[in-house]
């Protein structure tokens, strides 16, 4: 489930539509869960399906690590990639606000972390990246968790709308991330190799569209943006 101040709204006619905040949102907030709602789809589940659901479910669909395709139910599959994205997923089955968002500001994810099949070139926004792979999150892991840090530090201290998604014990564990006293699991844990994945964790993990990131080391935020058009 998308974060309840947002909108869907077109973009432009390059980009099509997009997901954009109607309040302020701060950094560390939550801005998607998977819910019971969304659908997860086997390879051999989506290889059943008739061609026009199979196009939907490659157009709006991410990833887990498992290899298994995520198909939002709501808005939160119109989110688009940005190299500079101001949301990343977690291990934990939730994305979070790695910076505040402002009113009228679309929310965006880096592809780069959604185990896309294939390389796309995203929107130039005036990164070192410009081309999006499907080995992104071994390669950028790294500067992600450390933008994930950050912001998980934030979590307990702002409002949080879909907390009421979360198990106790996986908000808990949140809170003691945040406040040092467990490590965080890396968004490495994220990745689908194409094959039978044994050194990351069963946790799903998220989703989606298109944009970039830099491709230096530093904690700047890269961006995920492929151009969705929806």
């Amino acid at each position: 489930m998308i974060h309840p101040d947002t909108e869907l709204r077109f973009i432009n006619n390059e980009i099509g539509y997009g997901l954009v905040a109607t309040r302020f949102i701060p950094k560390g907030t939550i801005t998607w869960v998977f819910d019971q709602l969304d659908r997860e789809f086997t390879p051999n589940q989506l290889d059943q399906l008739a061609p026009m659901y199979k196009e939907i479910l490659i157009k709006y669909c991410f990833r887990n690590n498992k290899g298994n395709n995520i198909l939002c139910w709501d808005n939160a599959r119109y989110v688009n990639h940005s190299f500079h994205s101001n949301c990343l997923t977690t291990p934990y089955d939730f994305e979070i606000a790695t910076r505040d968002i402002q009113p009228g500001e679309e929310l965006t994810d880096d592809y780069g972390y959604l185990n896309i099949d294939e390389p796309f070139r995203g929107k130039d926004e005036g990164t070192r990246r410009k081309v999006v792979y499907p080995n992104d999150l071994v390669k950028y892991h790294k500067v992600w968790d450390k933008q994930l840090i950050k912001a998980m530090k934030q979590i307990a201290k702002v409002e949080q709308p879909l907390q009421s998604l979360l198990t106790q014990d996986l908000w808990e564990k949140s809170v003691r991330i945040a406040e040092g006293r467990e490590e965080m699991d890396s968004i490495l844990n994220c990745y689908y190799s194409g094959e039978e994945n044994t050194e990351v964790n069963n946790n799903h993990c998220y989703r989606h569209q298109e944009m970039l990131m830099p491709e230096d080391t530093s904690e700047a935020a890269p961006s995920r943006d492929r151009q969705h058009n929806n």
